[in-house]
């Protein structure tokens, strides 16, 4: 996990993740960026009122 973890703690991934679809298999293309990671930049980005192009790489949330 990194640093920014505490933004999807554990106990709260264990109730959202079971509602996510699975990744279809045979998908064109690398695989995304997990959908934990994912949810963390969603949410960073709301919180911090900040646009997703100046979400930091280094937080590991974004493709680049």
């Amino acid at each position: 996990m990194t640093t920014w973890s505490w933004i999807v703690d554990d106990d709260l991934w264990a109730l959202i993740e079971p509602l996510l679809p699975p990744w279809p298999e045979g998908s064109p293309g690398p695989r995304p960026v997990p959908d934990r990671l994912c949810l963390q930049g969603i949410l960073y980005v709301l919180h911090q009122d900040v646009a997703r192009q100046l979400l930091p790489l280094e937080m590991g949330f974004g493709s680049g």
